[in-house]
């Protein structure tokens, strides 16, 4: 008899807002325990800023998201909004990115990532505004922002942010790409 062995998924799970300042700490040991925990294999974290790549037999990014929310706020005691994106999503994040030709600073060009395709519509006004030489592009699920003065000193992310609360986090490209880097190692 022949069994044909599952196939699994690579995700990658973004925290919103972990450990920035002295609010909403978690040890990234804690955060790989806990994503094991909950039955996922090839639990890796990437800086000690809330992002986890992990594999998975179940295709589902919104249930893990979920499911990884809910366990962090009753385990470790932290609120933090969850989006979870395919790696092969991530790839295509990466492969369309339109401005990568005038974004040279990969700390100042920041994804933001929506939990679902909706998210994007929702600053469908910001991206017809002119804001040169910041610039905002939407994609599928993403938007990318140039700040080239810095997020700290962009109206456009002050914008976005105010906009957007929690309902969105961001990445800087740097982080993106080894993000992306992370999830390919994983053999499936």
């Amino acid at each position: 008899m022949i069994r044909k062995l599952a196939s699994k998924q690579v995700f990658v799970a973004l925290l919103r807002g972990i450990n920035v300042g002295k609010a909403k700490r978690v040890a990234m040991a804690d955060l790989r325990s806990l994503v094991e925990g909950l039955g996922y294999g090839d639990v890796r974290t990437l800086l000690n800023s809330g992002n986890v790549v992990f594999s998975s037999a179940k295709g589902d990014a919104k249930a893990a998201a979920r499911r990884v929310e809910k366990e962090i706020a009753l385990r470790l005691g932290v609120d933090s909004r969850v989006t979870v994106i395919g790696a092969v999503e991530l790839s295509a994040v990466v492969a369309k990115n339109p401005l990568g030709k005038i974004a040279t600073n990969p700390s100042r060009h920041m994804v933001a990532f929506f939990p679902d395709a909706a998210g994007p519509g929702k600053l469908a006004a910001l991206a017809v505004q002119r804001w040169s030489p910041e610039a905002i592009v939407l994609g599928v699920r993403v938007a990318y922002v140039w700040c080239p003065a810095g997020i700290l000193e962009s109206p456009l992310f002050k914008e976005l942010s105010r906009q957007m609360k929690d309902g969105v986090t961001t990445r800087n490209w740097g982080t993106v790409t080894k993000l992306e880097a992370l999830a390919a190692a994983i053999k499936c």
